[in-house]
């Protein structure tokens, strides 16, 4: 049972715990497929790896230096945050799915002067250390083996540290952490220019991590399955930090085909993820239901314990014992964060017996500002606050919605060089601006209505949620995807528009071979028909349709400015 009375001030302190109670447990799996054939890695393997790699950074001048970390998500990614952190200087992730160019802006503008990468980058940074623009003075792969002319190897370097310790090097061991000044710089998704560059300290991590702790019912027993990159927030807390606080065991995912797969042969308990992964595993899993003709027993097996949850009788794993034992049988948790779940793929989890719970926050709030849990859930809500922040919905319409303000331990120091962010981000009192118009209910569950900057202002003053529409016109077969935005008409007001992805595999299989003209009518039907749902100004008027996917950030956001920068120059060159 996990002791959540225990409370640590820094991620320093955190590992110690974690090495002294878990020691002989396994931290992680790697280098295989199963349970069965992965190298185990224990807590006291892991925490001396963390010391040896930390002692001979430290020898090698990088005391107190920013340090960049780039790769895949693996063993080393995480034994080179941690020694960077704990105790030789500040960390900065870095997105791995960003080109080399916007890579090497980022090297420069947070002045790093040391990179842990893996052989991926190889070309990347042979690039960055020919031109000389940055300050990096050391390139260590990953991969490498030993060293090798002008790059370093991050196995070699954790050896020599091994050494420095056994001859007495204890200035990483018995180095002082500051837990208020930053430690971390994280960049925000977006173009490089866009991209503002977040200071947190290990109080505002630590502070998430005993949050998550105290509310999650999760142990030593669980196995965390790795999926999102490392460099995201929620990721990074979540999915790693979190895990290593209960004792928990990692295991790094191949991509998102092996997931079934890593389910299963893994024992998974727990998965992280951003809604679409979990919108795409329930969509697969309904059409093996009903592929095998079984759709009609699943719905009325649904509709027997959903009647039998009333009374406080729970049969949904056993009832629908095979379509768990599908996902590995084992999962007891799977957090959706990032953006926003489809509240009908998450009750359909929910329905059969699957604990699916929404979590809500910024990289600005370490990341999770708040959460459902097994016992406080609504669907379509984003759970109630985290006990260590408060919040607040500002300047409320007639509705209750506001903007939702977040004010605590958790919150960022600030934007790194970044006064006038830091200004319009924080209000006069403190409180951190989220940027989402939110209302909270009478017992404290929040929904967010969507992004204050995507809000769409009609000529009568009624205010329009783009996300709100967007998620009734994705409930199609039809669409693969959607992005709801405004057109200027010609009353001086504007008309509410949608471009539309359309699944072109899903029309093959139900329509053959029809034209575009004929995919617009069926698309266009389904607008209509979501229109009928709403008052008459919600209504969308005009079709855009491509089966391109919309352009997005790395973390999958749509990038709407770009996309209808893209739509209104194809208006004007019609």
């Amino acid at each position: 049972m996990l002791d959540r009375s225990i409370r640590f001030n820094n991620l320093k302190e955190m590992m110690s715990k974690s090495n002294e109670k878990f020691g002989n447990r396994p931290a992680y799996y790697v280098d295989g497929n199963s349970i069965e054939n992965a190298r185990i890695i224990n807590y006291r393997e892991f925490y001396n790896d963390i010391n040896s790699l930390g002692t001979a950074l430290i020898e090698m001048g990088l005391k107190g230096k920013r340090i960049a970390v780039i790769g895949e998500n693996r063993y080393e990614w995480e034994v080179a945050y941690l020694a960077i952190c704990c105790g030789t200087g500040i960390v900065v992730p870095l997105d791995k799915a960003l080109p080399d160019n916007e890579i090497e802006s980022l090297i420069i503008r947070s002045e790093v002067e040391a990179i842990f990468y893996s052989n991926k980058y190889d070309e990347c940074m042979a690039k960055i250390q020919k031109q000389g623009n940055s300050k990096i003075k050391y390139f260590i792969s990953m991969d490498l083996e030993n060293n090798d002319f002008n790059k370093y190897s991050q196995k070699e370097i954790t050896s020599k540290g091994r050494e420095l310790i056994k001859q007495g090097n204890n200035e990483f061991i018995n180095s002082k952490i500051d837990n208020e000044e930053m430690t971390i710089m994280l960049f925000t998704s977006g173009t490089t220019n866009q991209s503002k560059a977040v200071m947190l300290s290990q109080q505002n991590i630590c502070t998430n991590i005993i949050d998550i702790r105290n509310v999650f019912e999760l142990d030593e027993t669980d196995r965390f399955l790795s999926f999102l990159p490392l460099h995201h927030t929620f990721e990074c807390t979540v999915g790693f930090l979190y895990p290593l606080s209960i004792g928990g065991s990692i295991i790094f995912s191949k991509g998102v085909r092996h997931i079934a797969d890593e389910l299963k042969n893994f024992k998974i308990t727990a998965i992280i993820c951003v809604p679409v992964v979990f919108e795409k595993m329930y969509d697969k899993l309904m059409k093996t239901i009903e592929e095998k003709g079984k759709l009609p027993t699943v719905k009325k097996g649904i509709k027997l314990s959903n009647t039998l949850l009333k009374v406080g009788i729970d049969i949904r794993k056993k009832l629908f014992k095979e379509i768990h034992d599908n996902l590995g049988g084992a999962l007891r948790v799977m957090v959706a964060g990032g953006a926003a779940l489809s509240p009908e793929k998450e009750k359909g989890f929910w329905d059969l017996g699957f604990n699916l719970l929404q979590g809500y926050g910024l990289t600005e709030t370490s990341p999770v500002i708040s959460a459902e849990l097994t016992k406080q859930k609504r669907i379509g809500s984003i759970g109630k606050k985290f006990p260590n922040v408060e919040v607040k919905i500002d300047n409320p319409d007639e509705e209750g919605v506001g903007e939702l303000l977040a004010k605590g331990k958790s919150i960022m120091l600030g934007y790194y060089n970044n006064e006038e962010a830091n200004k319009e981000s924080f209000t006069e009192d403190g409180w951190f601006r989220t940027g989402d118009l939110a209302k909270i209910d009478k017992d404290g569950y929040i929904y967010i209505s969507g992004r204050k900057k995507f809000v769409i202002v009609l000529k009568n003053g009624k205010n329009v949620y783009p996300e709100e529409i967007e998620s009734l016109i994705e409930k199609s077969d039809l669409i693969k995807e959607c992005m709801v935005f405004a057109i200027p008409a010609d009353n001086k007001d504007v008309m509410l528009s949608v471009k539309v992805c359309y699944d072109k595999e899903y029309i093959e299989k139900e329509y053959g071979n029809i034209t575009e003209q004929e995919i617009r009518e069926k698309v266009w039907n389904w607008v209509k028909e979501v229109n009928k749902t709403m008052p008459k100004y919600k209504y969308v008027k005009k079709l855009f349709l491509t089966d391109e996917e919309l352009v997005k950030t790395t973390t999958l956001k749509i990038k709407r400015n770009i996309e209808i920068e893209k739509t209104l120059k194809n208006i004007q060159t019609m």
